[in-house]
């Protein structure tokens, strides 16, 4: 068994390179984005200071993805990334071999706030996952809110406030 995935959050370190591919003959042309997607660790190290350690990942988006780069990432946008890790070689111009190790993106979702991203509210590329619709509202009442997903909740076992004991439970804690 193998499993080669990548989940990254980074912003995007320049706007995104567009490349159409001879299609052939075939309408439309196959498009591909390439961008380069900065993530960065901040830890303390033994003097208290904070320290910060970036990466560099070299992003492939095609098709969908790649409309989705043209048209809503720039310089700077903070985007989630999910994808394979694929190496290539390749004969430079000076006859040195060269090596990338890239990350073909399988989704992308744009993330920070929607000011940031003006224009990309409702747009869903292929891959990411879709946003069920809100319940349209009665004649003459507000429309209801969809419910906010819950991460990361923990629940601890805390006795009862009144001091008295609940046995209503069969959990052993």
């Amino acid at each position: 068994m193998a499993l080669n995935k990548v989940m990254l959050i980074g912003n995007v370190g320049k706007k995104p390179e567009i490349r159409y591919l001879d299609n052939q003959g075939a309408s439309p042309a196959p498009k591909v984005a390439t961008f380069p997607l900065a993530t960065t660790e901040r830890f303390r190290d033994r003097n208290g200071e904070v320290r910060e350690n970036t990466e560099w990942h070299n992003i492939v988006a095609w098709r969908q993805l790649a409309d989705l780069a043209e048209k809503f990432m720039d310089k700077g946008s903070q985007i989630y990334v999910e994808g394979r890790l694929r190496s290539r070689s390749w004969d430079g111009q000076d006859g040195q071999k060269r090596y990338i190790t890239e990350v073909v993106a399988d989704s992308i979702q744009l993330l920070g706030k929607k000011s940031d991203n003006p224009g990309a509210e409702g747009y869903q590329a292929a891959g990411a996952p879709s946003a069920a619709p809100a319940p349209a509202a009665a004649p003459g009442q507000s429309a209801p809110q969809a419910p906010k997903p819950v991460a990361n909740v923990a629940v601890s076992p805390t006795p009862a406030v009144s001091g008295e004991e609940d046995d209503s439970d069969d959990l052993p804690f």
